[in-house]
């Protein structure tokens, strides 16, 4: 039996290495880690392995030097062609002459989701700057178009004047149009009104009612409640505004199911406890979760879906998602999408006192 059969079934990738920093031994996780068979890593130098391994290298030596019986540190370690991979690393010296060292290699979830939030604020700043210029630059000239329009219909010759109203009205509402756009693209920046304890419940269950009024053939909307869940100081309108953003794209995504009768929305809530948003530590927070059983997002826009003007279907107006983000951002909360076909899930998480 090979004599290191007992690492194969640990969770966390494991090199064992010779005295010269060679690879002689990786578990199955070191591999799917590594991305790389081990026939491709056995007797590989450690200081191949990596573009920036020179932190582990000597940590390597040391315990070949019988420095430390463990060593333990947070590293990004650079591949070519590969993505960088987050890792808190383990170097334990062995007693043993032929293989003295065997590193450790945990993919570190709490850094790469803490980095992944940290991307999403910065990106709903810089969102928020743009939508804010963008709005004002469309509004000031906007309203001098209507007014110019009016005044052009008023001037209008009588015998032409019905038929070309139509046209001078056509201004008129694509002005009114625009304006309402306007509106909604400044809408992010006006902080919530934090007027009321907010019962998250109230909000799904106001927001369920308005989808089954749109939609109530061939849809299921599911409630997966956790009912100790407290209230908390926030915004009602804006968190019912942020759901049914949510919930509603789900439900426009779900219309070919509908017709076979098996579409699916799910609202799911939960408390998380000593969860980390936006770098601050909170005892509680509510997790809420819409889940559809929809074809999914496309990959062409998964990662740039709360960027604003940017939809998935036709005669969207790419705002729903950027309202939302930025409306759990003012509750200190934050807001991400896992999306595969047949499953999107996006969760809310919001503090609790």
């Amino acid at each position: 039996m090979n004599k290191f059969s007992g690492l194969e079934l640990l969770a966390s990738a494991v090199l064992v290495m010779d005295r010269q920093g060679g690879i002689v031994y990786a578990n199955p996780a070191a591999e799917n880690l590594l991305e790389r068979p081990f026939k491709s890593l056995f007797k590989l130098q450690l200081k191949d392995l990596f573009l920036n391994g020179d932190e582990l290298l000597m940590g390597f030596q040391q315990a070949v030097e019988h420095q430390f019986a463990d060593r333990r540190q947070d590293l990004i370690l650079e591949r070519n062609g590969h993505e960088p991979l987050h890792v808190h690393s383990i170097v334990t010296a062995l007693d043993h002459v032929d293989t003295p060292v065997l590193i450790e290699l945990r993919a570190n979830v709490q850094q790469l989701k803490l980095d992944r939030e940290e991307r999403m604020q910065d990106q709903n700043k810089e969102n928020k700057e743009l939508i804010r210029n963008l709005a004002h630059e469309i509004k000031n000239p906007l309203g001098g178009i209507r007014g110019a329009a009016q005044l052009l219909e008023l001037e209008l010759p009588e015998r032409d004047a019905k038929e070309l109203r139509e046209y001078t009205q056509v201004i008129i509402k694509e002005a009114d149009r625009l304006q309402v756009l306007v509106d909604r693209l400044l809408a992010p920046n006006r902080l919530p009104q934090l007027i009321a304890d907010v019962n998250i419940h109230e909000v799904c269950e106001r927001v369920r009612s308005l989808i089954v009024a749109e939609f109530p053939k061939g849809l299921t909307i599911k409630r997966d409640y956790d009912l100790s869940i407290p209230e908390f100081r926030g915004d009602q309108q804006q968190l019912i505004q942020v759901v049914l953003n949510i919930a509603h794209n789900a439900a426009q995504a779900l219309k070919l199911r509908m017709a076979d009768g098996d579409a699916e929305i799910i609202f799911k809530t939960r408390v998380v406890r000593q969860v980390t948003l936006a770098k601050i530590r909170y005892r509680l927070a509510l997790d809420l979760h819409i889940i559809d059983n929809g074809p999914g997002i496309s990959p062409t826009i998964r990662d740039r879906i709360f960027y604003p003007l940017v939809s998935g279907r036709d005669g969207g107006s790419g705002l729903g998602l950027t309202l939302a983000q930025a409306f759990i951002t003012q509750h200190a909360g934050i807001i991400d999408c896992e999306s595969r076909p047949g499953c999107t899930d996006f969760r809310i998480l919001i503090p609790l006192p």
